[in-house]
């Protein structure tokens, strides 16, 4: 799959590293690269790339917000009470503040979005494995 390797060679941005300061709100394998990490900006911007089948667990943007700008693969994202969103290249996302949300790679395909992100996560529960598993596109 000529897309897959395209998002895991960075046509946008680079991969990053692998995401092992955050692996254990993941199930499966992530990577980060960090574009923007300053201080005296309340906002951090990651290229965050899931490989297929992976996803974060639930979590919740603290006193801020994330927006989610996808740029490679196909993947998914869900609010609690809500339908998954089935998301493509060029799709926007935006989490208001203490959204409890998640969002990952479909089965079959690497994911790449930019994470803009405000605020403080806090991580809850993994998306179980027949939640993830009934998703169809």
């Amino acid at each position: 799959m000529a897309e897959n390797e395209n998002i895991k060679n960075g046509v946008i941005f680079n991969l990053g590293a692998k995401n092992d300061a955050l692996a254990q709100y993941f199930v499966g394998q992530s990577y980060l690269n960090t574009l923007v990490s300053d201080p005296e900006v309340n906002v951090t911007v990651g290229n965050v790339t899931f490989e297929p089948g992976c996803r974060n667990n639930w979590h919740i943007h603290r006193a801020g917000y994330q927006i989610l700008l996808v740029t490679g693969g196909t993947g998914w994202y869900q609010e609690e009470g809500k339908p998954a969103q089935y998301l493509v290249p060029g799709d926007v996302v935006v989490t208001h503040d203490s959204v409890k949300h998640w969002h990952g790679a479909t089965q079959d395909s690497w994911f790449s979005h930019i994470a803009i992100t405000a605020g403080t996560p806090e991580w809850l529960e993994p998306v179980s494995d027949e939640q993830y598993q009934s998703l169809k596109k």
